[in-house]
């Protein structure tokens, strides 16, 4: 693709996109007018500006949430349902546009960005399917005097806070099953990539749903409008994915006003190599697990711990798949690794890099900042990375993969338990007893045993200690969105 189609392609891409504020029924500025530039990592150019929202714009849209909910929660199922269903059409007719849109705020790869906006409007569809199945129960009571019976209800005006590495499927996993459930709601996207929830905002109305029942609010303001719309007795809800430190404020805030809070937070995932595994199929494994979004994911491989016995033929065939990346700007359909999110981001992966260099570990691939515009970082493998490098306690959030090399299954499950997070974990072995206990004994809310992904709609996603509260995903993304209410009955 030529530079000139690519400038072409932007432009185009850009100019289908609000840059304004969803609130209510249509699209307005901020309140005093403020805006903020969101910036191109492959170029470190900005892309366009963006509407910044005040606390007023907020409290505007909790009020639109508010006004819209009597009439969203009474909407009958199967009337959600279908809107939802459309959104999913919608998004799946204008796949390719939107993947291309979150390559060029996000910097992800394009077929990361495919897989993405395959996965995000999957979310639709099932929360489409979900809508019908708010189930209750109706069971007599164990005296004998009356029945129990229990419903389900939308739980109210709900804010949904979301990360910049999946701008699409991260808003979609909320505001699905938060729709399903009667919620009304309240975006607030990450600042590094605005656009894409602005877009899925306008798809939303156009399947349609209700004016107040979406609101979208970019904002240079995160904390201060997070704390006031919290604040708020009409909000009831919480959703948020993001890191941990900023999810204890989040939790701290909510306290205030006993706000229902789920919370995707920070991961430390290991990725465990048995003696007996299959080390090629365990290679491919890793390259996913670690590689899918150039290891900007919570669920992204972060320490790799592999039995001595098959450890240097591990790291020597993983650095090899790794150095054949392709790296480069994301809209080039041949590229496999894209910019990281921003220079911060890029700053951080190179210190922890460099920390365990100098603590005694072994670059046989990348392990330096390539001199070239934007935020990239190279594929690397770090082998023989000491058990106490500051690199195994901190989530790499980039294409890193620091091997540790173990002694025994046990040595490994100490090790991959020894950390605050407990999101995900991944298994590597040809023995599926033996997976299975290993799996047991992993103090994680997921894990992938010999397969490097977890996610899927379907399924409960969400993490045990630090790594956050609830789930998403599955029935039980639906019921996060909804409270019990029990009547006893007598007849």
């Amino acid at each position: 693709m030529t530079t000139t189609t690519v400038r072409s392609d932007v432009s185009r891409l850009l100019s289908a996109v609000p840059t304004g504020l969803l609130i209510g029924d249509g699209w307005t500025e901020a309140a005093d007018g403020g805006s903020f530039e969101v910036v191109d990592p492959a170029t470190g150019r900005t892309l366009t500006e963006v509407a910044s929202a005040t606390v007023a714009d907020g409290i505007a849209a909790v009020e639109a949430a508010a006004a819209a909910l009597p009439r969203w929660r009474a909407t009958a199922p199967r009337h959600r349902a279908e809107i939802l269903r459309r959104a999913g059409e919608l998004m799946t007719e204008r796949q390719e546009d939107l993947a291309r849109l979150i390559v060029v705020e996000n910097g992800k790869a394009l077929p990361d960005a495919r897989s993405e906006a395959a996965y995000a409007a999957e979310f639709f569809r099932w929360y489409a399917e979900e809508a019908v199945r708010a189930d209750g129960s109706l069971q007599l009571a164990p005296s004998g005097t009356n029945r129990i019976m229990v419903s389900r209800e939308p739980i109210g005006v709900s804010l949904l806070i979301t990360p910049w590495n999946f701008p699409a499927a991260m808003a979609t996993r909320k505001i699905g099953p938060a729709l399903a459930a009667g919620c009304t709601t309240i975006l607030k996207p990450a600042s590094d990539t605005p656009l894409t929830a602005l877009a899925i905002g306008a798809l939303l109305l156009e399947a349609g749903v209700p004016a107040g029942a979406v609101n979208v609010l970019p904002s240079r303001r995160s904390g201060e409008l997070a704390r006031e719309l919290l604040a708020d007795h009409r909000v009831r809800k919480l959703s948020f994915t993001g890191s941990t430190e900023v999810g204890r404020v989040l939790l701290g805030e909510a306290a205030r006003t006993i706000v229902s809070c789920s919370m995707e937070l920070g991961g430390n995932a290991p990725f465990l190599v048995l003696a007996d595994a299959n080390v090629d199929e365990a290679v491919a494994g890793a390259m996913v697990a670690k590689m899918r979004n150039g290891g900007e994911a919570c669920t992204a491989a972060n320490r790799f711990y592999v039995h001595e016995r098959v450890a240097d033929e591990f790291s020597a065939k993983l650095a090899a798949r790794m150095s054949a990346l392709r790296m480069g700007a994301g809209l080039d359909d041949e590229v496999q690794l894209g910019p990281l999110v921003n220079a911060a981001a890029r700053d951080k992966v190179d210190a922890l890099v460099t920390g365990a260099i100098d603590a005694g570990a072994e670059a046989l691939v990348g392990g330096t900042v390539p001199e070239r515009e934007g935020y990239f970082y190279p594929p690397t493998v770090l082998a023989r990375v000491p058990a106490d490098a500051a690199i195994l306690d901190e989530e790499i959030f980039g294409p890193v993969a620091p091997v540790v090399f173990c002694d025994s299954v046990s040595d490994m499950v100490v090790q991959a338990n020894d950390t605050e997070y407990g999101l995900v974990s991944y298994v590597y072995t040809s023995d599926l007893a033996a997976g299975l206990r290993v799996a047991d004994a992993l103090e994680s809310g997921m894990v992938g045993l010999n397969r490097p992904l977890v996610s899927d709609p379907a399924a409960p996603f969400g993490g045990v200690k630090q790594s956050g509260l609830g789930r998403e995903g599955g029935h039980d993304g639906l019921l996060e969105f909804m409270e019990s209410k029990y009547i006893a009955v007598q007849w």
